[in-house]
């Protein structure tokens, strides 16, 4: 009754995204989108030793911001669905390990924010819980210095890099509520097309978001025209051209309602940012800041929200493998 097609499943019963948290580095909140975060802060160490600590700090900040906008209480929540990617999962681990709620720790790269979404509405749909909170994180000196360069080695960045968003965000899920409802869930394929250059993260992950769209495309009988906005998670402006591309060959036209969050995040050309934003992070915060306000005020009602993913880890690179793609979508609307 609920599966529907080769990867969808439609809710029987609509979840409430109840409240959302943002918080965000200095140089997103230099972005075109700053006054919509919940808090900012002013130095990447965020008052911590390390990079890694200040990540996790920020996860934390999230998750009991979105705590205190609800009128939830920490023991109203059955489980937090978390994942970031620093080396198993930690910024998420250490933030949430006072917290006293169970946890379940995932890893969908950049795309775990709606992984977690994803799991968490249906483990409310199939009345395994009642409260979720889905948390993420990433930060740009942090996941510079686990898959790339050292920041003192100041190598030079090519066009096609992305730059890492610091920061952090929680969602709350609810079986009540009047908020916006997450309907529909398509869980991705991994695709890989044999793209192996680590600063071009855009190139890699976009087949498989082109996938995933289409395939949802095809199991709910919707077209790209039903959706107020259709909104890829850090494919940036790379990876946004060529998802347009790919689905332009299989009659979907892209060109109207559908942008990134790595392009929504930076002014490109004011903060050399290059191909855009990236990070778990990226989705996480564009969602929770931006496009929830959007939602709340009915600009916008009906939005098709998926995130990218690319499954590699320092080992992987230095071992000459390929990067393979994941994405995952949701569709949100007022209802």
């Amino acid at each position: 009754m609920k599966h529907i097609g080769k990867q969808t499943v439609q809710l029987l019963n609509p979840v409430t995204i109840d409240c959302t948290y943002s918080i965000v580095g200095p140089k997103e909140s230099e972005g075109p989108l700053a006054k919509f975060f919940d808090n900012t802060i002013e130095d990447a160490f965020y008052d911590e030793s390390t990079w890694e600590k200040a990540e996790s700090k920020l996860n934390s900040t999230s998750i009991n911001g979105c705590l205190c906008k609800s009128n939830k209480s920490v023991t109203d929540i059955e489980y937090i669905l978390a994942g970031d990617l620093l080396n198993q999962c930690i910024a998420s681990s250490f933030a949430i390990r006072d917290t006293n709620i169970p946890f379940l720790g995932l890893f969908g790269a950049c795309s775990t924010m709606i992984e977690g979404m994803s799991i968490g509405s249906m483990l409310i749909d199939g009345e395994f819980a009642n409260n979720i909170i889905c948390s993420t994180s990433s930060h740009f000196c942090s996941a510079e210095k686990q898959f790339r360069f050292p920041l003192e080695l100041g190598s030079q960045r090519p066009p096609s890099a992305q730059w890492t968003v610091t920061g952090a965000a929680s969602v709350l899920l609810s079986n009540e509520g009047n908020g916006p409802k997450i309907t529909h869930v398509t869980t991705g394929k991994i695709v890989d097309m044999g793209v192996t250059d680590a600063n071009n993260m855009g190139a890699a992950m976009a087949p498989s978001a082109a996938n995933t769209l289409k395939t949802h495309f095809e199991d709910t009988g919707r077209r790209p025209d039903y959706y107020d906005l259709i909104l890829t998670g850090d494919l940036g402006y790379i990876g946004h051209d060529i998802v347009v591309d790919i689905l332009k060959a299989d009659n979907y036209d892209m060109t109207k309602n559908y942008n990134d969050c790595g392009i929504l995040m930076f002014d490109r050309e004011k903060q050399d940012t290059h191909s855009g934003g990236s990070g778990c992070a990226c989705i996480g915060t564009v969602f929770s800041g931006f496009i929830y306000n959007q939602l709340q005020s009915k600009k916008l009602n009906k939005i098709l929200l998926v995130g990218t993913g690319a499954l590699m880890n320092a080992t992987s690179c230095q071992q000459s493998e390929t990067i393979p793609g994941i994405a995952h979508a949701i569709a949100i609307e007022n209802i």
